[in-house]
């Protein structure tokens, strides 16, 4: 499988930097594995929209993926309450 190149919004890093250190080093990780497998198991399709979603704790992660240019781009990044408003 091709290696997919991980690419953030602007916001998305704002938003990563509100994030507890701790957590923030646990989110990049998962995200680093995106680019190896941007479809894992844990993944789930949103509804409505052609994005995804994986939990990392009490954080989620949705991202969109191009297949075609082998891209994954992170659409944004939160905690679980407030990541879907």
């Amino acid at each position: 499988m091709a290696k997919y190149k991980i690419e953030f919004r602007s916001t998305t890093e704002r938003e990563l930097n509100l994030i507890p250190k701790k957590d923030q080093i646990r989110i990049v990780r998962k995200i680093a594995s995106l680019g190896e497998d941007p479809r894992p198991v844990s993944c789930k399709k949103l509804s409505g929209q052609e994005r995804y979603r994986i939990r990392q704790g009490d954080y989620r992660i949705l991202y969109e993926i191009f297949d075609e240019l082998l891209v994954v781009a992170i659409v944004k990044a939160g905690h679980r309450r407030d990541i879907y408003e």
